[in-house]
């Protein structure tokens, strides 16, 4: 098995979660309490899951969710411990596994492991998170994040993603002040397909701070109701 190097970086402090009308949040060590970028990012996409749930019906779309959910979750456990050079021979989810192993030559080009599931926070963008993955991808520093797929994906549906990995690369920045200019996201699919899309943190910047605006004046406005 391939052995992964990592660099030693000063953890933040672990926040803590909490749930607000069932949108997670976390709370700061200055006790501010930040939506998640996630809860974020869910505003572009809020319409297009409620007609989905529609058309489908809430039982079918529930299952799906937690199907989803649950492979999602334990192929990202199984990630996280191969890059930790700890990967056992326990019995696993067979298709979590089976799409781990069709990531896992994308995997081997990654190296210098700077942080893995790793809490993040920026009060200055007013948002916080948990990241994959920052790390070299074939000796380039960059955020990382890796997802499952019924299907394979196209570029022009997984904005929210890049936006997403955005994010992280801002507030990892603003804790550390070391700059990350790329991000790679990696997806396997139950049909087979591993896509690899890298991109610029400079091209999704300005859409980010857009969308989180947005957010915030859609809670001040609640907020006056």
């Amino acid at each position: 098995m391939m052995y992964f190097r990592h660099i030693f970086f000063k953890k933040p402090p672990e926040l803590i979660e909490h749930q607000i009308s069932g949108k997670r949040h976390y709370k700061t060590p200055s006790g501010k309490l930040l939506p998640s970028v996630t809860t974020v990012l869910n505003l572009m996409s809020e319409a297009g899951i409620n007609a989905w749930r529609k058309k489908v019906g809430e039982v079918e779309a529930d299952k799906v969710m937690e199907y989803a959910t649950t492979t999602g979750t334990e192929m990202h456990t199984i990630i996280e411990e191969y890059l930790d050079n700890k990967l056992d021979e326990v019995e696993r989810n067979p298709r979590a596994l089976k799409l781990f192993h069709q990531m896992e030559p994308e995997l081997k080009k990654i190296n210098n492991i700077t942080a893995q599931e790793v809490p993040l926070f920026s009060e200055k963008l007013g948002v916080a998170g948990r990241v994959d993955c920052i790390a070299e991808f074939d000796k380039v520093l960059s955020v990382i994040d890796f997802k499952s797929s019924r299907k394979k994906k196209q570029k022009s549906w997984i904005k929210k993603y890049f936006l997403q990995a955005t994010c992280y690369a801002l507030m990892f920045n603003d804790l550390t002040d070391k700059k990350i200019d790329q991000l790679v996201i990696l997806i396997s699919a139950d049909d087979g397909t591993v896509d690899v899309y890298i991109e610029k943190v400079s091209d999704y910047v300005e859409q980010l701070k857009g969308v989180i605006e947005d957010y915030q004046l859609r809670k001040e406005f609640e907020g006056r109701k």
